[in-house]
């Protein structure tokens, strides 16, 4: 049979992944409305109704903001209303939900015989101390750096300190969301950690604070921090998030996979209800989808896309942009045409189906408040109605441990997402980053990442053709970006995302070094990926608000801006959930 992909009666706003709102009489007017709007192509039609915003909580040091959630989102990405899509999914069957090479490849993070034990190579009176930066992801890649740091330094670790006090505001410590007794004990071998740095002379000692330049190289930590550790002692990181170079050293790239992967734990209450999670999406099928929607206000104001919600949107999500100092003035339809836009939450379940996926697979969606609320959501309700979310099946009491806090939550949907038979991110942020480089790791785990560059030409033309050729052409464009062994040339991509050090190839006697080869199709594919100097739009934290532009931070560094340029972020490295 078919489903007409044509615009769902109103629902009332509010729910697990919208804003409240309004039903009754005034979503019946809107309903009348709606049906009486002609279908106009996607840059044009796309309308907004203000209604009342609602109060927003005041951040400190920034100006209060509201935001002004659209009671009606008209996008028409459906173009005519003969446009139809098939109701069941594609006869690919198992390939649609595993790779077919995946069982060659097997992940190998075990220390060489030439990387010395920790023993053997850390001096005494080094103690590093590192404070990481942002979202539970961006954290998660310091704390991994933070071990390999203090291993190139030959330095003793002390418990890195999570970020408490900047915009994302989660008073958590670092036991408090992983388990710190695994990972002190899990890389005894690798690294020296301790918990706190022994007091002298009856007084813990202040540690020395500075910074180091992105992507710093071994031979930087040795010009720059080792001066300072052997005259201090004790020195502290700041704003620790990828401070370590992306390539290194294969014994270098190991050890982080052995933090990533084997010694970075989540604390037991977040495994036990990320797992009855996963228990009950398998209740209801027997396996799933996870999406990362990525559809909050600050991802769609950091992109500087556009989404058809007018002069109310341009107004909320330009107030938004300001944040950041060094953004440079959005071109919108340029963004577009790079694949640097999100897709819409619409166009992520027209792309599933055209892969193959049936309406009647479930879908669980990680994700903070989508922009639009319940009204942006209702499409891709509509294409895939078993829509669920860590609010919709458990309880308030369930939930209430994790609620005040963001980085918690977050893991809860990491665990779901890491356990999914099919992962989806809707951009290459540090969530996706670190899930689809542990779903390699492990297994090769079906991974889907849009093509957005192709993708996005697609949706804007594809009123002049039919399903069935509309699905072929997505077919086609994902190839390369679906999770597949080799996607990507041997040295090219963000190493959490491609460990392509700690992956090794099966054979029938034995286990070695997986091999750089390439199949045609695969480096057709790799060629399309973005490149490593391009802008990454999507360097967001999930379910998190974005830090305002600056630093509070009084440490300083002298030779600082003759490497990296001033004090802020890089535009690619902007990365959060």
């Amino acid at each position: 049979g078919v489903e007409a992909a044509a615009r769902p009666a109103p629902r009332p706003l509010g729910g697990a992944l919208g804003g409240a709102g309004r039903g009754g009489v005034h979503g019946g007017r809107a309903a009348a409305r709606r049906r009486r709007l002609p279908l106009l192509p996607l840059a044009a039609a796309r309308g907004w109704r203000r209604r009342r915003p609602a109060p927003q909580p005041a951040v400190p040091g920034t100006l209060p903001l509201q935001l002004n959630k659209p009671a009606e989102l008209r996008r028409n990405l459906v173009g005519t209303v003969d446009f139809t899509v098939p109701s069941g999914g594609s006869r690919l069957g198992e390939e649609l939900w595993t790779s077919k090479t995946a069982h060659h490849f097997v992940g190998c993070s075990d220390a060489t015989k030439e990387f010395a034990d920790a023993k053997a190579v850390t001096e005494p009176n080094r103690y590093l101390m590192i404070a990481t930066s942002g979202g539970l992801n961006q954290q998660r890649t310091g704390i991994i750096d933070a071990v390999v740091a203090a291993r190139i330094l030959n330095a003793t670790l002390v418990i890195p300190k999570l970020d408490q006090a900047s915009f994302w505001n989660d008073a958590s410590d670092f036991g408090e969301i992983f388990d710190a007794d695994s990972f002190i004990s899990s890389l005894a071998n690798d690294v020296k950690i301790i918990r706190q740095v022994p007091d002298r002379n009856g007084k813990t000692p202040s540690p020395y604070k500075m910074r180091v330049p992105r992507k710093c190289t071994p031979k930087c930590y040795e010009n720059r921090v080792l001066p300072a550790l052997l005259k201090k002692h004790v020195v502290q990181l700041t704003k620790f998030d990828y401070r370590v170079s992306n390539r290194l050293e294969t014994d270098l790239q190991k050890l982080r996979c052995r933090v990533n992967y084997h010694a970075l734990k989540f604390t037991d209450p977040i495994l036990e209800m990320g797992r009855l999670l996963v228990q009950r999406m398998r209740a209801k099928s027997g396996r799933f989808i996870a999406l990362h929607l990525r559809f909050e206000p600050d991802m769609l104001a950091f992109s500087g896309c556009y989404f058809g919600g007018g002069e109310i949107e341009r107004r909320e999500l330009g107030a938004i942009r300001k944040r950041w100092d060094t953004l440079h003035e959005s071109n919108p339809d340029r963004e577009r045409r790079h694949g640097k836009c999100p897709l819409t939450p619409e166009e992520v379940g027209f792309m599933l189906r055209a892969l193959g996926f049936g309406k009647d697979v479930h879908l669980y969606v990680a994700s903070g408040d989508v922009y639009g609320g319940e009204e942006t959501l209702a499409p891709l309700k509509a294409l895939f109605p078993n829509f669920h979310s860590k609010e919709t099946l458990s309880s308030k009491e369930e939930l209430a441990p994790f609620l005040p806090f963001s980085s918690r939550m977050a893991a809860l949907d990491y665990v779901v997402c890491d356990d999914s038979d099919v992962f989806v991110t809707n951009n290459n942020g540090n969530m996706a980053r670190m899930l689809a480089g542990r779903r390699r790791y492990f297994g090769h785990k079906r991974t889907i990442r849009p093509n957005s560059k192709k993708l996005s030409s697609l949706f804007l033309n594809r009123t002049s053709m039919s399903w069935d050729t509309f699905a072929s052409k997505v077919q086609m464009y994902q190839k390369g970006f679906m999770g597949e062994p080799n996607e990507i040339k041997p040295g090219k991509g963000e190493f959490h995302e491609h460990p392509m050090d700690c992956i090794c190839a099966r054979t029938k006697r034995r286990t070695g070094p997986s091999k750089p080869y390439l199949s045609n199709r695969a480096r057709e594919a790799a060629g399309n990926h973005t490149s490593d100097a391009e802008f990454d739009w999507s360097d967001l934290d999930y379910g998190e608000n974005t830090p305002l532009g600056g630093d509070s931070s009084t440490e300083t560094d002298p030779d600082y801006g003759r490497i990296a340029g001033p004090d802020i972020p890089e535009l690619e490295d902007i990365l959060s959930d």
